[in-house]
């Protein structure tokens, strides 16, 4: 996901709580995961019952899945064409289009305060333009399968990545278990007891890397963007679009500018930003306003599954028995640190969403008190 995922994990990631993740993931995803990762996660506040629209939750809830969990057979696609740097670039150049349309549509603006613009430059790094390029080297090299499971390693490195970070986040010893668990799920994935079962150890490692930049991400982002007033749409079209700025800036420099645009590569470039970006903001947006963000994030065990039966069925990538295996335990690894601890909030990553509403919560419960 990019992404994107809660993100972490998450994307897409909404800029309160970051990837995509994949994400996008994935993720995208702006910051949620995060999201990362966060994918790809946003933040919102606790469902009131008024975001209800005219689609059923649980078809917006199938229909994200899949956007995200094909997100890395879309970059898998995109790199047959274009350089890694060039697929992140578009993907974040068409994400933030289509989230900038909306943004119109609202009438609403982008942040005016010089020192969010700055914290959401460097958010945009974290969450988006960092793990987006990594991901897209990493299957130059690995299968897109593989990419969507280690995605879904972006809450148990939210864990580790809080619990140094964040003293709020007491470990719990039902945590610490999943965090052992989810990490001896990695070593089954790769079939480490058989040198990595012919997996690419550089690919691998940057993928888990990109994963673990959404967890960072989602940590900078709740110190430094929380309460700034804007809404989440405004600042993850704002996130997406100076992470598309670092990418014109950058990609230039580090790979040779595109001699040619194959046609399939680019409508894979397109589908992974419009929709593996852009339109998964949306979609998980509503999910959290609708139905809250417990729920909501219940995509990160989908995605994965997803990832995989794209690359094997449709990219024609082969499955090994260690692989889907390692995945159930990685999940189970996940779900575990997302768990509530003894203090009773909930812990990780994949909980960015809830624990980010919760806090927005208590807020404006202190501003209207005050």
């Amino acid at each position: 996901m990019s992404y994107e995922v809660w993100a972490v994990i998450v994307g897409v990631m909404s800029t309160v709580a970051p990837p995509g993740t994949p994400t996008g993931s994935s993720a995208s995803t702006a910051a949620s995961p995060t999201s990362s990762t966060t994918p790809d996660a946003s933040s919102a506040p606790a469902p009131t019952g008024r975001g209800r629209t005219a689609v059923d939750w649980r078809i917006r809830f199938g229909v994200l899945s899949v956007i995200w969990g094909f997100s890395f057979l879309f970059i898998k696609v995109g790199t047959d064409g274009y350089a890694p740097p060039y697929v992140s670039f578009g993907r974040m150049l068409f994400g933030s289009v289509v989230l900038a349309v909306v943004l119109l549509v609202k009438r609403d603006r982008p942040p005016r305060a010089p020192r969010t613009w700055a914290h959401l430059a460097v958010a945009a790094f974290l969450c988006n333009a960092f793990p987006f390029t990594l991901f897209a080297y990493a299957e130059l090299t690995i299968p897109s399968t593989l990419a969507g499971i280690c995605n879904a390693t972006t809450p148990l490195w939210g864990m580790v990545i809080a619990l140094v970070a964040l003293s709020e986040d007491r470990p719990t010893r039902r945590r610490f278990a999943g965090l052992g668990l989810g990490f001896v799920g990695v070593l089954v994935v790769l079939g480490i007891w058989q040198g990595f079962s012919g997996q690419d150890p550089k690919g691998t490692a940057m993928a888990l890397i990109a994963s673990a930049s959404y967890a960072v991400g989602w940590v900078y982002v709740r110190r430094t963007l929380s309460g700034t007033g804007d809404s989440h749409l405004s600042m993850s079209t704002t996130q997406l679009f100076l992470g598309a700025v670092q990418l014109a800036v950058v990609a230039p420099l580090v790979s040779p500018l595109p001699t040619a645009l194959p046609v399939v590569p680019l409508l894979a470039v397109f589908a992974l930003g419009a929709l593996g970006t852009g339109l998964a903001f949306l979609l998980q947006y509503g999910l959290v306003a609708e139905v809250g963000p417990t729920t909501a994030t219940m995509t990160t065990y989908l995605i994965p599954v997803v990832a995989t039966g794209a690359g094997v069925l449709v990219l024609g990538e082969r499955l090994t028995w260690n692989v889907p295996l390692g995945a159930l335990i990685v999940l189970a690894g996940a779900w575990l640190t997302q768990s509530k601890g003894t203090d009773g909030r909930a812990g990780g990553r994949g909980n960015v969403v809830a624990r980010s509403a919760a806090d927005a919560d208590e807020g404006e419960e202190k501003a209207a008190q005050s």
